[in-house]
């Protein structure tokens, strides 16, 4: 079975970098771009901190890549598409020959 992967989505997980005071900034790295397709599942609204913030579950597939290699999706990693993010919560195989990952992922938009 084959998937139409139609988007390029940048890879990226977080860095410590110290701030100089002797604590430390996160900070993303880019980790290369892979194809995906993105489908949106339902949304939900919540109110925190004085603003109300829209939660997006989505399902990104992208190729498979073996256990340990840089260009496979982990939990807490994200994908950028400009100035949107998704961040992973879960990544598992789209089918039993793992040609393909479906990452399981979360876009926050403050509103």
């Amino acid at each position: 079975m084959s998937v139409e992967l139609n988007r390029r989505l940048t890879l990226e997980h977080a860095v410590r970098v110290a701030d100089g005071a002797g604590g430390y900034t996160e900070a993303w790295v880019a980790l290369g771009d892979l194809w995906a397709r993105v489908k949106a599942g339902s949304g939900r609204e919540r109110f925190g901190a004085g603003v109300t913030v829209s939660t997006v579950p989505y399902r990104i597939v992208v190729r498979g890549a073996p256990v340990g290699s840089d260009a496979r999706p982990k939990p807490e990693q994200r994908f950028r598409d400009g100035a949107r993010v998704f961040r992973i919560v879960g990544v598992a195989e789209y089918e039993t020959d793992a040609r393909y990952l479906t990452c399981f992922a979360t876009e926050e938009v403050a509103g």
